[in-house]
């Protein structure tokens, strides 16, 4: 900077003395917000802004209700979205591709944690980044879809709460329901990890009891009708999990299971209001909850890979004894009266 005076010469003892008090001046305010931020992050502040950014594969009742008590649980330990915390949260729409732009993006913006709910979401995220801490839920299986290790810490920058579900409980339903059960159906996405880790289950489970496993692969939500109907003459009932696809298009399920007198047994309680004529499984809500107090954790300090991942140790049974009826069963008193809930 030059100081120029009224003759139109420059004075450099006064541009120089101006050049000084200038740079004190800024460099002391440079100092002070450093110093500020420095005292912040020893303190630990709680009322420093944070932000979380959550993504779902997809949007349907159970995703969003992990996603409803991840933000619940945050505001009831001090975050709250709006003052001191900031929620960006973006839907893949169930598009694989999408999903991948999202998880990009949301590294580009370096949140302090990143949620990524149900599978394709949690790989998309996980293979983005591997600094920014993420926490996935709704996973059956985080070990087979390699986004952990081990379940106990993965001593990576990811860890998360797991749907996954005990199969002895699912199939003692199944044959309350009916009792001489011989033939099940799955209608799944066979590009969705879980999806296929369950029907091999189900297969080594049911197979020596007699049981078997007719498989309506689904790669689109708008095949799922198509799937269902495949089924036809062939099964005894329709058994779904928490495949994002299936669940998208549980409406379509349902009209093809009145139609075709196939009941329709979930793992996603969320169904049963959708057609299902019962469910016994994670609630999801509940679930978002776990998630968020991992997320927490992370907000206040700890590295996600110490966490270990959370998985559910109870479950909720809904039946609706109407869908029963409409779907060509009746349920036994012994099974409604087991229901956390009856859906009328």
């Amino acid at each position: 900077m030059f100081y120029q005076n009224r003759f139109g010469h420059f004075n450099f003892s006064k541009a120089l003395l101006l050049g000084g008090v200038c740079t004190a001046v800024l460099t002391g305010c440079s100092q002070s917000a450093q110093d500020a931020n420095d005292a912040d992050t020893a303190s630990g502040d709680a009322t420093a802004m944070k932000t979380v950014a959550i993504t779902a594969i997809v949007e349907h009742p159970a995703l969003d209700d992990v996603r409803e008590g991840v933000i619940d649980e945050l505001s009831d330990a001090g975050f709250t979205d709006g003052e001191n915390l900031t929620v960006n949260f973006q839907s893949a729409q169930g598009n694989t591709a999408t999903a991948g732009q999202i998880a990009k993006q949301f590294v580009a913006d370096e949140p302090d944690a990143i949620v990524a709910i149900a599978t394709p979401s949690a790989q998309s995220v996980a293979a983005a980044t591997s600094s920014i801490p993420m926490v996935f839920s709704a996973v059956t299986d985080p070990v087979a879809a390699k986004l952990v290790p081990k379940l106990d810490g993965s001593g990576t920058n990811v860890t998360g709460a797991s749907d996954a579900l005990p199969y002895e409980p699912q199939i003692e339903l199944m044959r309350q329901i009916i009792p001489d059960l011989k033939d099940v159906g799955y209608v799944y996405s066979p590009g969705e990890v879980n999806s296929t880790i369950i029907l091999q289950n189900l297969k080594e489970k049911l197979t020596p009891l007699g049981i078997n496993v007719h498989e309506a692969p689904a790669q689109r939500s708008n095949d799922i009708a198509m799937a269902a109907r495949s089924l036809e003459g062939k099964v005894d009932m329709i058994y779904t999990s928490t495949d994002n696809n299936v669940v998208s298009a549980y409406e379509s399920l349902y009209q093809i299971a009145r139609e075709s007198k196939i009941p329709l047994v979930a793992s996603d309680t969320s169904s049963v209001e959708r057609g299902a004529v019962a469910a016994l499984g994670v609630n999801y809500y509940d679930l978002g909850r776990e998630t968020g107090k991992i997320v927490v954790r992370i907000l206040n300090g700890e590295e996600a890979g110490a966490i270990p991942v959370y998985t559910p140790q109870s479950l909720d049974l809904y039946v609706s004894p109407t869908h029963a009826e409409e779907e060509g069963i009746t349920l036994s008193q012994e099974v409604i009266d087991k229901a956390k809930e009856v859906v009328e």
